[in-house]
């Protein structure tokens, strides 16, 4: 049996519970997430999408964070595009192999049960 353990998140940011101005840019402002400049730019790895209730509603994986959650928030195409009200936290995890990414997307989704992930789903 392979011994799998989730990564702890390197960055977990929280939507601000007030909406301010506009900070480093529309995601901020919008959607309340004023500190997501602190997810590393040129870094691969795990980005988690949780609901107020620490739920998790989303899993991904970049090769590069931060451009990949600002487009969870603005393409048409996303997973979470009804959903983007709901998302409350972000955790991300820096994984820098990229069969290691996909091995703990995978993993993550079928064991805390990601509520919109479609693909890699084996628990239903």
């Amino acid at each position: 049996m392979i011994k799998i353990e989730i990564p702890s998140p390197d960055v977990v940011i929280t939507r601000s519970k007030q909406l301010g101005e506009r900070v480093e840019s529309e995601i901020s402002s919008v959607y309340g997430f004023t500190d997501y400049h602190r997810i590393p730019r040129d870094k691969g790895g795990i980005i988690m999408f949780f609901n107020a209730n620490d739920d998790l509603m989303f899993v991904g994986k970049a090769r590069k964070l931060r451009p990949r959650v600002k487009k969870h928030f603005e393409d048409t195409v996303s997973p979470i595009k009804n959903h983007r009200h709901e998302v409350h936290k972000i955790a991300v995890c820096t994984v820098e192999d990229p069969m290691d990414r996909e091995i703990y997307e995978t993993y993550i989704i079928n064991t805390l049960k990601a509520k919109y992930n479609i693909d890699k789903v084996f628990y239903k």
